[in-house]
């Protein structure tokens, strides 16, 4: 096997070949488009994918920098797994080459792929990628929303406190009418500021909805399985969907834990055999879904709350209670993502 790490630009893409003991076999720089990345796969099939050699692609999981070559190599046949930054890097801090270069960082992510073999392997699944850019574009409009609140309050504070409307309610219609009923007329640049910045907020709420909306449509059709789990909403579903990017990908809900960042680190030593802690890596997008559910879960009858509260009978803290649920909730999740996976595929093979 010879596994070939990329180091990737936004112009340019750097190839490095290793082969199964790490060893260096040849490096290569292409420009970051179609045409540059199927060249890079005819460079690699020429020089290391005779005799049956199985060539495997490592790439710096940088999403938006990332995301075309990988789309490329999949559409060529070829296999790709994902390496974390964080793994990269420390495999550039342990290596016996000093310094910082695009062929020294290509090598560090191929050989930090050959000392996982496990990594979440690359799909090329165009409706968790339409979720994900979905919710994203979603996220950030919510994000530029809530900005544009915080500064319309302090110009309603500064015309008339009174005027101040309730906590988290701008969002709603019936308010943003009755805001803007009370700024109708007002002289001054500060009482014209804040009808700009009020007609952000009912455009951008418009746009939230819209996506809202779409994003459930499109999340209903393809997770019913996921969508039905107590406390998941279309929004989670679609964010879970979205970042897991096909459970087919993972070997199993282990693997699927731990992409999550939600499986437990061992910390023990001696007398402390068996403890272990929360961990901060992973995906930290696909954490906080699975957090709501837990979160959601543990405030309603049924399962989940039963299983929380069993853990704290037996001793564990508040924090360590909910890890546990985590943790059991995601083993829930992959099953509910399996089954809609496969149930979506023979639809679609049907048709």
């Amino acid at each position: 096997m010879v596994v070939v790490g990329a180091d990737v630009h936004k112009r340019t893409h750097t190839f490095v070949a290793v082969d199964q003991v790490g060893r260096e076999l040849g490096t290569k720089t292409f420009d970051a488009i179609t045409a540059g990345h199927q060249a890079a796969v005819r460079w690699a099939r020429e020089r290391f994918g005779g005799d049956g050699v199985k060539v495997v692609w490592a790439i710096e999981d940088c999403r938006h920098l990332s995301t075309r070559l990988e789309r490329d190599l999949l559409t060529a046949g070829q296999s790709v797994v994902r390496v974390p930054p964080k793994m990269m890097a420390e495999q550039r801090r342990i290596a016996r080459t000093r310094g910082k270069s695009d062929p020294i960082d290509a090598a560090a992510v191929a050989r930090a792929a050959l000392r996982e073999p496990d990594l979440p392997v690359a799909t090329h699944d165009e409706t968790s990628r339409e979720l994900k850019l979905l919710v994203d574009r979603r996220d950030d409009l919510v994000k530029r929303r809530t900005a544009t609140i915080n500064q319309l309050l302090w110009r309603v504070h500064e015309l008339d406190p009174a005027w101040a409307p309730k906590p988290r309610s701008l969002d709603l219609a019936k308010h943003q009418q009755i805001l803007a009923d009370r700024l109708a007329g007002v002289p001054g640049i500060v009482a014209e500021l804040a009808r700009e910045e009020l007609a952000d907020v009912i455009e951008y709420t418009a746009r939230i909805n819209a996506y809202a909306k779409r994003i459930a449509t499109l999340v209903g059709a393809v997770a019913p399985t996921l969508l039905a789990m107590a406390g998941v909403g279309a929004l989670t579903a679609a964010k879970i969907v979205g970042e897991a990017a096909g459970a087919s990908r993972f070997k199993s809900e282990a693997a699927f834990a731990r992409h999550a960042g939600i499986a437990p680190i061992p910390v023990w030593s001696g007398s402390t055999k068996g403890r272990v802690r929360l961990t901060r890596s992973g995906n930290r997008q696909l954490n906080a879904a699975i957090h709501r559910i837990a979160v959601t879960q543990i405030r309603l009858d049924g399962p989940g709350k039963t299983y929380y509260e069993k853990k704290k009978t037996e001793g564990m803290s508040t924090p360590e209670a909910l890890r546990c649920l985590k943790r059991r909730l995601t083993r829930i999740v992959f099953n509910h993502l399996t089954t809609d996976q496969a149930t979506t595929t023979t639809l679609a093979h049907a048709a």
